[in-house]
């Protein structure tokens, strides 16, 4: 909206439009240069970012689930000790029975005991294994969680140095870039960025050289040429889809 505010106060011409775009290009791509410096930085510190976050997922989930598994052992624990408290009272019974149904159901009681003893110790035995495996989980997550919060300190600290060595010339590029803008209406700034976008490069705006496109080579058109450096309305490459303008 500030863009086209300044744009309607000034009238400028195709040809300065045109030109102011160039200018444009060439702040862009003294930033583009400077981006490059970083290389892979960004993505690699966004890529270990994502890691830890999810390692720290992975350290959350198994300590819940070794939590679960104590809470189980105590649970176990607990009827064991409950089983022989029984066990202890059906015997004491067996002492004053009257007779053998009596001893018989009694006896079935206790067995019933024991064999709840014993189903709680297998359990016990399996808590102990699977308590094993995720304690071995643990450390290998927790070791690789401190390796790569290292290696994130690192790119983080590189990077970091980079931007503090480039701030201020990033700083006066962009306001000139602001400057450049002010002269270009948005219709010709959306096919810019959008040219932009599309090309490996980021070049969207080229000179014709050699009577050729400065950007893929391809030679021009005589006429076209004529058309380019007139300046009165938008040439593009007919084969990449830059756009033109005469050169300097």
């Amino acid at each position: 909206m500030a863009t086209q505010k300044k744009t309607a106060e000034v009238d400028y011409s195709m040809y300065e439009k045109i030109m102011a775009l160039y200018e444009l290009q060439k702040i862009d791509s003294q930033i583009d240069e400077i981006n490059k410096v970083k290389g892979e930085l960004p993505l690699e510190v966004e890529d270990l970012e994502d890691e830890i976050a999810g390692l720290n997922t992975r350290v959350g989930n198994i300590k819940a689930e070794m939590e679960e598994i104590n809470a189980l052992v105590k649970q176990r624990r607990r009827e064991i000790d409950q089983a022989q408290i029984n066990i202890a009272k059906y015997k004491e019974q067996q002492g004053a029975v009257r007779n053998n149904r009596e001893w018989e159901s009694i006896s079935k009681e206790i067995e019933y005991q024991e064999l709840e003893i014993t189903l709680a110790e297998k359990r016990l035995k399996e808590y102990a294994a699977a308590t094993k495996v995720k304690k071995a989980a643990m450390e290998s997550a927790e070791a690789l969680l401190a390796e790569r919060s290292i290696d994130l300190n690192a790119k983080k600290g590189e990077l970091e140095s980079i931007e503090s060595e480039t701030e201020e010339q990033v700083k006066e590029l962009t306001a000139q870039a602001e400057t450049a803008k002010l002269k270009i209406d948005e219709r010709l700034l959306v096919a810019y960025n959008r040219i932009r976008s599309k090309v490996h490069n980021g070049l969207a705006v080229v000179t014709v050289q050699r009577d050729a496109c400065s950007g893929c080579f391809n030679r021009i058109p005589p006429q076209r040429q004529v058309e380019v450096r007139s300046g009165k309305k938008l040439i593009v490459c007919e084969y990449c889809g830059r756009i033109l303008v005469p050169e300097e």
